[in-house]
């Protein structure tokens, strides 16, 4: 039996509703300028919503706070049934307290399958980031997690904190982590990617971390952690804006050479400081994916030049189940490669 949707954009509809009827609940109040006591109204009717098992709650761009935030999560706790939930919190300045209420009311969430959480540009720090983890870590029954905390302060402690708690979901199969521009270093990644291989099941890993602070200690790491991803069938891995390096593509290549069940990859590496060298050696070790069919590189605003090009000719032609390529080399120096060169063969 299909169950019914109900929609709401105005919270006083909402709260005068019949609560204990809701199943499947669309809320839609982004922009509407709630504060911690319209959250505590809204947390309230939520905690009356005993039967509900699908919910997507957008408040993205209010004023909840920490306050807001935690009368949120205390009104879900008690959704017990919940197995798919979507959480949109994006710019509501919920900071460490915030993130650490939900965090802990999300432990009780043990029956999800399916859970979206946006918290991009919350003033999150390696505490709010850390209880989060904890809270991950008790739902066990993760099969899909696309997780955004863009835009915050987690750094170092924080991914390690994220990591420990993700190590415990042995159910994911798919997870989406957005962690950019996060004050993330070489540690932090090492210790991210590390953690992800306890996630045995996991084939889809898409894995954000562009604009923090890692170099080739970290691409290496990375590299390393995500090579132990035995089942890994995709992969998409965007580093652009940091300072890899030669050295750093090299090694991000020579670990995901053990990723053997990949078959599809996008690597999004742009302004890094990658020259031919880093060229050479990143497609030399891609060549041992050899299940891979389809690959996307993107290479523009690194230092690569022509030398390059007899590097690549020679490791395409490793390449033997490669059926699509993208390379973009856009606003690098003195490109000439001709791809039609290349013959990929089945």
């Amino acid at each position: 039996m299909i169950q019914q949707i109900q929609y709401y954009n105005k919270l006083e509809k909402f709260l005068n509703s019949t609560l204990q009827s809701h199943q499947v609940v669309h809320i839609k109040l982004s922009y509407n300028k709630i504060d911690e006591i319209g959250s505590q109204g809204l947390g309230s009717a939520l905690s009356n919503c005993t039967n509900l098992q699908n919910l997507i709650l957008d408040l993205n761009e209010n004023q909840i706070g920490d306050i807001g935030a935690s009368s949120l999560g205390s009104g879900l706790a008690n959704c017990t049934n919940l197995s798919n939930l979507v959480l949109a919190l994006n710019g509501n300045q919920i900071g460490d307290t915030g993130a650490q209420s939900l965090g802990f009311d999300i432990a009780n969430f043990t029956n999800l399958i399916n859970l979206t959480i946006d918290l991009w540009g919350n003033q999150i720090g390696a505490i709010g980031a850390q209880g989060l983890g904890s809270g991950l870590a008790n739902c066990i029954n993760l099969t899909n997690l696309a997780l955004s905390l863009r835009e915050n302060q987690i750094g170092d402690t924080g991914a390690l904190g994220l990591g420990s708690g993700l190590a415990n979901c042995t159910n994911l199969s798919n997870l989406k982590l957005n962690i950019c521009e996060n004050q993330i270093g070489d540690k932090g990644a090492s210790e991210l990617s590390s953690s992800l291989a306890n996630c045995t099941n996991l084939s889809n890993l898409a894995l954000f971390l562009f604009e923090n602070q890692i170099g080739a200690t970290g691409a290496q790491g990375l590299g390393s952690g995500l090579g132990n991803c035995a089942n890994l069938s995709n992969l998409t891995l965007n580093l652009c804006g940091m300072q890899i390096g030669d050295e750093g593509a090299s090694k991000l290549g020579s670990g995901l050479a053990n990723c053997t069940n990949l078959s599809n990859l996008t690597l999004q590496l742009e302004v890094n400081q990658i020259g031919a060298i880093g060229v050479s050696g990143l497609f030399c070790c891609l060549a041992n994916c050899t299940n891979l069919s389809n690959l996307t590189l993107n290479l523009w605003g690194n230092q690569i030049v022509d030398e390059s090009a007899s590097g690549l000719d020679f490791s395409l032609v490793n390449y033997a189940k490669l059926l699509s390529l993208d390379l973009n080399l856009r606003q690098n120096q003195f490109i000439c490669f001709d791809l039609r060169y290349f013959q990929l063969q089945k």
